[in-house]
């Protein structure tokens, strides 16, 4: 989900939004959340396997195989979550 360019010093996880160069300026200037980089792709992920008609339950549980670290509820409220 984490496209690289060959030519970008890292990888821009979000190549659908800004380009590369942009993302790794703002990266190297420090102003990139990566949580909420996370949560992004948390929520285009759970997305994305809802389309292809996965029970929610199980979306969110292989969610946390990528983010162990994150408990269900958690994943839970990012996925729900009402954009501000």
């Amino acid at each position: 989900m984490n496209p690289l360019n060959n030519n970008s010093s890292t990888a821009n996880p979000l190549s659908d939004l800004i380009n590369d160069n942009i993302y790794d300026l703002l990266n190297s200037k420090g102003l990139i959340n990566e949580k909420s980089v996370r949560d992004y792709l948390i929520k285009l992920n759970f997305r994305e396997m809802r389309q292809k008609k996965i029970s929610a339950t199980n979306a969110i549980d292989l969610i946390r195989d990528e983010y162990p670290y994150l408990q269900f509820d958690t994943i839970r409220k990012i996925v729900y979550q009402i954009p501000k």
